[in-house]
């Protein structure tokens, strides 16, 4: 029987998260089961939707319970296997959550390519924020020369794929939104955005008008609320709107109004909600691509990085404070970083 340590929900946050709602404890993990994998956890993804996972507001499953790990996903390294087609040194991503080791169920695990590193991509730009971002620009906005392009939340790891993709794929001009000077700049600096407006700065609406004076083709929008319905205010005749996150609505008890639709009406939008699972399928040949953009120097990614365990709580509540700067990820195993 193998112990691990791990950060366990201590109580229930009442808003964004803070550090003093986990605490460390320690568990016994079962025996494997037939078709079972024991995994030591490299690294840890700290995703903006587990702030609404945490409140039982997200798809993707039940709120954890006091004295439970957030179901955070993870790469690892199989120690033990009783599931076909895993060994031992074997690496996986699966939802293992805020622990040193975990026993993850086969027929859900993923094996990854261990030469695409560092680990950690496979949690962000060569995973699924980056897949994220591959199926809006590619598969539903369908980006392509000409397109003027504004994308929100644009130095995360969604956003700042999506920026750098539509370049790929021939837009004309990227346009990001984003809270506080150090993040716009490095959305310009890093993901070699165009321009970066400053949603904490008065008179952002109106940059945002001055950045794109020809109206907005494609917008990506991780937000929701006043951001959206600024966008939607600029938008070009046909435009197309990618509807993403809710990340202005992930820490309020009540979900406000949302946009008036005959905005939509008026713009003939064509309004595109985007759920990455339905995407899942292209992840390998995803990972491939965007690994080939990176040693290519055509796609670039940032982290925000934390070693250890303990450092989890901290970082979260950073991630729920929106100071966060790229891809949030734990660092639980040292690497060599490329």
């Amino acid at each position: 029987m193998t112990t691990t340590r791990q950060i366990v929900l201590a109580s229930q946050p009442q808003a964004a998260p803070l550090a003093s709602d986990f605490t460390m404890a320690e568990a016994e993990l079962p025996p494997l089961a037939d078709g079972e994998l024991l995994v030591r956890v490299h690294v840890l993804s700290l995703d903006p939707y587990l702030l609404s996972r945490i409140r039982g507001r997200h798809m993707s499953g039940d709120a954890p319970d006091i004295g439970e790990t957030v179901p955070s996903e993870g790469v690892g390294e199989v120690l033990e296997s009783r599931a076909d087609g895993f060994v031992p040194g074997d690496f996986v991503l699966g939802v293992v959550g805020w622990q040193e080791h975990a026993v993850l169920d086969g027929k859900v695990a993923r094996k990854i390519d261990a030469s695409i590193r560092p680990l950690s991509l496979h949690l962000g730009v060569c995973g699924m924020p980056g897949l994220t971002a591959y199926a809006s620009a590619h598969h539903l906005a369908k980006a392509t020369d000409g397109d003027r392009v504004l994308v929100s939340s644009a130095a995360g790891p969604v956003g700042g794929t999506v920026g750098q993709l539509a370049r790929i794929m021939g837009a004309d001009k990227v346009v990001g939104i984003a809270g506080g000077p150090e993040k716009c700049a490095l959305v310009k600096s890093d993901y070699g955005f165009d321009d970066c407006v400053d949603y904490k700065a008065d008179g952002w609406q109106d940059r945002v008008a001055a950045a794109l004076p020809d109206g907005i083709s494609y917008y990506h929008d991780n937000v929701g609320g006043e951001l959206l319905e600024t966008a939607l205010a600029n938008l070009s005749l046909y435009g197309r709107v990618v509807l993403c996150g809710l990340a202005s609505q992930y820490s309020l008890d009540h979900r406000p109004a949302g946009p008036n639709p005959g905005i939509y009406i008026g713009k003939r939008a064509q309004l595109l909600g985007l759920v990455v699972y339905d995407f899942m399928h292209e992840i390998d040949d995803y990972a491939a691509k965007a690994a080939a953009w990176i040693a290519d120097g055509k796609l670039s990614y940032v982290e925000d990085r934390a070693d250890g365990l303990d450092a989890a709580p901290a970082l979260f509540e950073k991630l729920g404070q929106g100071s966060n700067i790229g891809k949030t990820v734990v660092q639980l195993v040292p690497e060599e970083r490329a």
